[in-house]
């Protein structure tokens, strides 16, 4: 695809992730945004078509769907570190940076995620010691045929799974269900494309886990109780039995 006539601003807007290629390569997304990727690269050394490479395979990367329900173990968790793990240690530090900025220049409005800085870095301390757990005990177990000697450490995840939904709940709540006022800012903006995709990303992450490998494990995907949230913006119970119970 060429992106060299779209302003960045759209770019920032509707490829999640398409903010971090802007960062690297420092340009302005934000202020600039009604400039075109030709029109700030014009006068560069920065290659607009290395650029539109990065675009093509994060868009791609959004776009790839598949069934893992036949796949090993070993695929299934390669695809895991590869697509989630990795993924995740992109996302959360720029959803940081750009609420930081958000929450700094927007503290004034009434809409403004005021602490969602804070909760983001919150959640990326207990992802990453959690996906290490994974990568360092249950994983390796799995991949070697552990069978019912990982029903202990299956066990913590799915309880820890819980929590990251009970955490994409209380991110909806923060930005009122990660949608942005009328007129804001591309920061703003981005920052809401990058937390949908993000909870998209994660739901996905753990529904592999929960559904597909765990469940070779314990099989407890067929004896699942129901669990009660409550909507972050309506405050009224909703039942859910998706990924990890508190989904929507």
């Amino acid at each position: 695809m060429s992106y060299l006539d779209k302003r960045l601003g759209f770019i920032a807007k509707t490829i999640p992730g398409a903010t971090g290629v802007f960062h690297k390569y420092q340009l302005d997304f934000c202020c600039g945004g009604n400039k075109t990727l030709g029109e700030v690269t014009a006068n560069s050394r920065i290659d607009p078509q290395v650029i539109s490479a990065e675009l093509d395979a994060l868009l791609a990367l959004s776009e790839t769907q598949k069934s893992w329900g036949e796949a090993s173990n070993l695929e299934l968790i390669d695809h895991i570190l590869m697509r989630y793990h990795d993924v995740h240690r992109q996302q959360l530090p720029e959803l940081i940076r750009l609420a930081n900025r958000v929450e700094t220049v927007h503290s004034e409005h009434p809409e403004c995620p005021l602490g969602l800085a804070n909760y983001l870095e919150k959640m990326q301390a207990e992802l990453e010691q959690h996906m290490c757990k994974e990568e360092n005990i249950l994983f390796p177990m799995l991949a070697h045929g552990a069978g019912s000697m990982a029903n202990g450490p299956v066990f913590m995840m799915r309880r820890e799974h819980d929590d990251h939904g009970e955490h994409l709940a209380m991110l909806e709540r923060l930005t009122y269900g990660m949608q942005h006022p009328k007129g804001a800012c591309n920061t703003w903006r981005a920052l809401y494309l990058g937390l949908r995709t993000f909870k998209e990303d994660l739901m996905e992450h753990i529904h592999l886990e929960n559904n597909i490998l765990f469940d070779r494990v314990d099989g407890q995907e067929a004896r699942k109780p129901v669990v009660k949230i409550v909507d972050p913006l309506t405050e009224t119970p909703v039942t859910h039995k998706d990924c990890c119970g508190h989904c929507s």
